[in-house]
């Protein structure tokens, strides 16, 4: 795992488990004296909250009215043990550390199943939104709900991996029991660590970047003023922004993931929808899928960028690589039915001897363990029940415009050298634009390469006219990327998009 110039100061690392309902039932009496309610009828999670005493319990008390609110009863609070000494804990993230508390929710009887889930969700956004703009809270961005399900529980923090299990004893706790384990170690790329920013977020872990990530925040804030939800109503306002404010780009995405599942998308679907294959290329592709792909297309741009992205719901666990199979995953089926997946071959050891089917993800494709059927679905069934769902291809047929239907023939602008010059003056071209970038490409079939970094002016504040791409720049992570380009990477790449008004 990464880590600054501390060794034992980590970018952070954590564990997502299903609810371990023995071990809180344990604890839950041991702590405030109370029986909690069957599995699915109350829900648990690490928060954390300032070290203000003050502070924290103004937040605390805030968690507490929301709570009431909307009806659920707020069974307590459980101080979180933790052993920074026995962790060998750095001075930075022990700076850093916040105070941490398990918080038990019970369900009102008329809220069940995924109903309660969402009054959940309701209950810590508006909670999130109402401390992060109280002024008077100088430490409101120490409050932080790492989860808050009835199906799965978080542990994580500023840690490295092998920190994890000391510094959190619950994980060491032998009546702490989980059907499914994911496991994260961060190398922060885009921001800076932080106990929050660790990983697993929320539905999902994330090992890569989003090298789209500005214009999909963008498009998502638009969006919020086109959403309307059957399941939340008129609730639904209190649940923006979907997209908190100072996540990475990981936590992003399982922002605008939760908040989909929360809305009556199935997780798969979800995934898929943000993390596409490369299907505009593709003629080989099933019908239906390409169809199914190229109709969602038309409601959420890609997430894209080089990814391999864990996610779960506590019913299901699964996994998707980027389109372009830029991040590597491994995985493992035992003969006792076991599924290990990871970046890498080896990360626990398993006899050869006990492996009954081995593989990895290629680009854009997914595997899905489905608990209550305890078997691994596959990429091809999966996608095929998903596009078999509705008729997208009759949609598309009948709504889709494409622009060369309407386009008028007109005359084509071919080489006319006595005008070139003038054109080239006219658009911007420069001399070293020609000598240093154009040329190589035309004469020696290389794109031009520097390592020395661009000191020129930034077009926006330059006195030279400029052209006009010199005003754009993407904003990526600068590690690890190969060049890219819709040219060279045309199986996996197009320039199309669609374009029109967007419904809800």
């Amino acid at each position: 795992g990464a880590r600054g110039a501390e060794p034992n100061t980590g970018d952070g690392a954590g564990i997502l488990t299903a609810l371990p309902h023995e071990f809180l039932t344990a604890v839950a009496r041991e702590s405030f004296g109370v029986d909690l309610p069957p599995p699915g009828r109350f829900a648990a999670g690490v928060v954390f909250l300032p070290n203000d005493p003050d502070e924290r319990q103004r937040c605390k008390q805030a968690v507490e009215d929301i709570c009431a609110r909307e009806g659920q009863t707020l069974v307590g609070w459980r101080d979180v043990p933790t052993d920074a000494d026995g962790a060998d804990l750095g001075a930075t993230a022990r700076a850093a550390a916040p105070h941490f508390e398990q918080l038990f929710i019970a369900a009102s009887d008329d809220v069940k199943d995924e109903a309660f889930e969402r009054k959940l969700y309701l209950i810590r956004k508006q909670a999130s939104n109402q401390l992060r703009v109280d002024e008077s809270l100088k430490e409101a961005k120490a409050f932080y709900i790492c989860s808050l399900s009835t199906k799965v529980m978080i542990y994580k923090g500023m840690l490295t991996p092998a920190q994890v299990l000391a510094f959190y004893p619950d994980l060491r706790d032998t009546r702490y029991t989980s059907h499914l384990a994911m496991v994260h170690s961060r190398f922060s790329t885009n921001t800076f660590p932080s106990w929050d920013r660790a990983q697993p977020n929320r539905f999902m872990s994330h090992n890569g970047e989003i090298n789209t990530l500005r214009g999909n925040v963008n498009w998502m804030r638009a969006r919020e003023g086109m959403v309307d939800s059957d399941l939340f109503g008129e609730d639904v306002n209190r649940l923006f922004p979907v997209v908190e404010p100072d996540c990475s780009d990981s936590g992003t995405f399982d922002n605008v993931l939760e908040f989909m599942l929360m809305n009556g998308r199935s997780l798969q679907a979800a995934v898929m929808m943000m993390v596409p294959e490369a299907w505009q290329k593709q003629d080989r592709m099933d019908p239906a899928k390409r169809a199914f792909y190229e109709y969602h297309s038309c409601l959420m741009e890609p997430w894209d960028g080089p990814a391999s992205i864990a996610f779960t719901d506590g019913h299901y666990i699964g996994a998707v690589l980027d389109r372009n199979g830029l991040r590597p995953s491994r995985y493992y089926l035992t003969k006792d039915d076991r599924v290990i997946m990871a970046s890498e071959v080896g990360v626990l050891p398993v006899a050869p001897e006990d492996v009954a089917y081995k593989g990895r993800l290629e680009p854009g494709r997914m595997f899905l363990v489905d608990f209550n059927e305890g078997r691994l679905i596959p990429d091809a069934e999966l996608k095929s029940e998903f596009a078999a769902r509705k008729p997208y291809g009759q949609w598309l047929e009948d709504q889709v415009i494409t622009l060369k239907d309407l386009r008028p023939e007109k005359e084509v602008q071919h080489y006319n050298p006595e005008t070139l010059l003038a054109r080239m003056q006219a658009f911007g071209f420069t001399t070293e634009t020609m000598h240093f970038m154009l040329i190589p490409l035309v004469t020696e079939l290389r794109d031009p390469v520097g390592s020395m970094g661009n000191d020129s002016t930034l077009a926006c504040l330059s006195d030279k006219p400029r052209l006009v791409y010199d005003y754009f720049k993407q904003l990526f992570a600068q590690v690890t990327n190969p060049a890219i380009d819709s040219i060279r990477e045309e199986v996996i790449m197009s320039l199309g998009c669609f374009i029109g008004p967007e419904r809800n």
